[in-house]
């Protein structure tokens, strides 16, 4: 079984580095929103301050890693970079998914970075689909444990799997499953989708059984029904994939409806954002954080220094738009009236 995840967490960096698996058809949707330049800011620009919180801990600015990768050899180094830039920018980072970590203990070590990272929001990953295969919350402790992670997502990538010729597809009952371990672990407990989105009614439902936060991770990114088309030996999930090129939310939409629906709760934004003004966008529909997964993979694979390089450029646009409108801090961006929608989306 390890070496089968081994493979397919292989399989899926190159895919994703290589072929064109791009959603199509569909977009995040932050293309529909425009900010409204303010002339005069009233700000000074070395003022502005991107600093928040996020797991009890300062971060630098409101960014984060997006769950990428783990439990491949290939992964080992691709994760130091990604913790090593993290911790030298203030960036909180996610694992990928630390199922392999379990089912075969020599892979544990490509997602042991908190040594590269000590001092960061850092959280371990687990498909949500495991706790109807026997897992339970011994099994998402011992993630923890070896991960040294300040919280655990579960993530939620059902039409994945479908499309995955070895995929876990049973997803019922997930929700009473996932309140239990929300309850008795001792860390934060997260839920992110892989990039076809999550509506506010969801998003309450989570929120209400003790879920900390939600990353909608919508469209308009990376789409899995096509990374696992390039894998699959099924001719019937070849041929469906493309069906679902444009499926899912829109990361915009989903970004509004979750925060519509839940005030005060903790939302992150994830799913095809390139840069720090489409982050300002993000932010000033609602979310707390931001998530950079697929857009940061070159650099990723590079170094940290190459990482850190695109981090200063996002952070630098993120600040440049917060200035462009007048806001000296996140909470400004959150409040402005300076964002408006500009066209219906065309799908």
């Amino acid at each position: 079984m390890g070496d089968q995840i081994e493979r397919r967490k292989a399989q899926h960096i190159d895919i994703v580095m290589t072929q064109d698996v791009a959603a199509a058809g569909i977009t995040t949707g932050f293309e529909n929103y425009r900010f409204i330049h303010e002339a005069l800011p009233e700000v000074n620009f070395q003022d502005i301050s991107l600093s928040t919180e996020f797991l009890g801990k300062e971060v630098k600015a409101p960014f984060l890693i997006s769950s990428m990768t783990g439990g491949t050899e290939k992964a080992t180094s691709i994760n130091r970079h990604l913790a090593e830039a993290a911790e030298e920018k203030g960036w909180a980072m996610g694992l990928g998914s630390t199922r392999a970590a379990l089912e075969h203990e020599a892979y544990a070590h490509t997602f042991q970075v908190r040594k590269y990272a000590p001092s960061i929001p850092l959280f371990a990953n687990l498909g949500a689909v495991q706790l109807n295969d026997g897992y339970d919350e011994t099994h998402c402790r011992k993630i923890v444990e070896i991960t040294e992670a300040d919280a655990l997502v579960l993530h939620l990538n059902s039409l994945q799997e479908v499309f995955q010729d070895e995929g876990d597809t049973d997803f019922q009952g997930l929700l009473k499953k996932m309140e239990q371990i929300a309850r008795r672990l001792e860390v934060p407990l997260g839920v992110k989708e892989v990039g076809w989105g999550i509506h506010g009614k969801l998003a309450k439902r989570l929120f209400d059984i003790g879920i900390s936060f939600v990353d909608v991770a919508g469209a308009g990114g990376t789409s899995w029904s096509q990374v696992e088309k390039k894998r699959t030996k099924t001719p019937i999930r070849k041929l469906a994939a493309d069906a679902f090129k444009d499926w899912g939310i829109p990361t915009a939409e989903a970004v509004t409806d979750v925060r519509k629906r839940n005030p005060g709760k903790t939302v992150i934004a994830s799913g095809g954002l390139q840069n720090g003004v489409e982050a300002a966008k993000a932010i000033a529909l609602g979310a707390d954080l931001v998530g950079f997964g697929r857009s940061i993979l070159n650099e990723a694979i590079e170094s940290a220094e190459a990482l850190i390089q695109v981090f200063d450029r996002i952070e630098f646009e993120l600040k440049t738009a917060m200035f462009g409108i007048g806001a000296e801090n996140l909470l400004d961006l959150k409040q402005t009236e300076n964002l408006k929608h500009i066209r219906l989306s065309s799908g």
